[in-house]
């Protein structure tokens, strides 16, 4: 069975679908990016293939949160980056799909 995002990642991609919708995207964000928003936001079950997507999303964009516009309070906040890494799952969805990846890899 495919696990269930947690309340914090779906509450994340909820922040990011909504700043979709606000056009805070910028015009490089992805349709990938907006499905996996949405996914996550309503709770769908994330396939094995999604988690290993999650996982390596999150390891190449690490360094996108030290750009401006990526922290509440920052000037340009939401930057697009940031509705990126929301529509991840955000900082929940980077400790829950490592996990849950370390999981499926435990025996690599």
């Amino acid at each position: 069975m495919s696990p269930v995002p947690p309340k914090d990642v779906q509450q994340a991609a909820q922040r990011a679908v909504d700043w979709i919708e606000d056009g805070k995207a910028g015009s490089n964000f992805t349709d990938t990016g907006r499905t996996r928003a949405r996914q996550l936001a309503k709770g769908e079950d994330v396939s094995d293939e999604v988690i290993g997507k999650m996982h390596a999303y999150f390891a190449r964009h690490s360094v996108d949160k030290d750009a401006d516009g990526f922290t509440r309070g920052s000037d340009g906040y939401p930057s697009p980056g940031r509705v990126a890494w929301d529509a991840w799952g955000g900082d929940p969805g980077e400790r829950w799909a490592n996990s849950e990846y370390d999981k499926q890899h435990k025996d690599d």
